[in-house]
């Protein structure tokens, strides 16, 4: 079997964070919600079933848990914070596609979210 592109997902990562640029958000907070695509060779995984042959999806999340927690004013702070820290913390890790939403963003419209998306490359 010969794999073309392989990728860890992460879908649906809810974090209750304090980014925003009014004070209300930064004192009161809301939910945010990412989604993480990664791709990374996980062929040697699908033979091996080790999870030294991959990247530890856990650790991926607890990256996303410390990043959040740093309060920012932007979303596209903290998403490029996000990214530089997996690309050093994990160097097999090739692309990354990032979705950060903010659920119930304070602005006076009927919307479920607002967000960003990245795409990234390791240089």
């Amino acid at each position: 079997m010969k794999i073309n592109s392989s990728y860890i997902l992460l879908k649906g990562i809810r974090c209750y964070a304090y980014h925003g640029v009014t004070p209300q958000e930064n004192l009161i907070g809301n939910e945010y919600i990412i989604d993480l695509k990664v791709k990374v060779n996980i062929s040697k995984a699908t033979q091996t079933d080790e999870v030294a042959d991959t990247v530890n999806y856990a650790e991926i999340h607890q990256v996303i848990k410390n990043e959040m927690a740093v309060p920012s004013k932007l979303l596209e702070h903290v998403s490029g914070r996000i990214i530089q820290k997996l690309f050093d913390q994990f160097l097999c890790i090739e692309e990354i596609e990032l979705q950060l939403s903010k659920r119930n963003p304070p602005m006076g419209a009927d919307i479920e979210s607002a967000g960003i998306e990245l795409h990234c490359s390791r240089n």
